[in-house]
């Protein structure tokens, strides 16, 4: 009965590890699929923001024409806060950033440093993450 004691209490032992390990396997499992669910949840909500952009465009272009729906731009400015959603900034005068601006013409000035003369079309960020650079015209200054 002494022989079987010892081989009892490395069973045992071993059995208790593969069991350790397996819920390891699993916690990790687990995590990976959270993580799994998350960034795809992320990346359809990128890509649902991503496709209102045109419909943005049309309200700005509106909002331009006709003065009378001034006070739409305040509340749709708050709607896009609250969407974590941002125009680029992107005004004359701004200092060009590859990284937020896509310059597609380039006019002739004096100065070494790149600035915007005019927004074709807006750029903006959601979450703080470039959904679409702004289109920009720029110059030197």
């Amino acid at each position: 009965m002494n022989k079987k004691a010892p081989e009892t209490k490395d069973q045992s032992a071993e059995l208790l590890q593969d069991l350790q390990r397996t819920r390891a396997d699993f916690e990790n499992f687990r995590k990976q699929v959270e993580l799994q669910k998350s960034q795809a949840m992320a990346a359809a909500r990128f890509s649902t923001v991503h496709k209102v952009l045109p419909l943005l465009d049309d309200i700005d272009r509106a909002i331009s024409a006709h003065t009378e729906l001034a006070p739409l731009a305040k509340t749709l400015a708050k709607t896009l806060t609250e969407l974590e959603l941002a125009k680029v900034p992107a005004e004359p005068g701004v200092e060009f950033n590859p990284d937020y601006h896509d310059a597609v013409l380039m006019e002739e000035g004096e100065g070494e440093k790149e600035v915007i003369s005019e927004t074709l079309r807006s750029g903006y960020t959601y979450q703080g993450q470039v959904l679409r650079p702004a289109m920009v015209k720029v110059k030197l200054a």
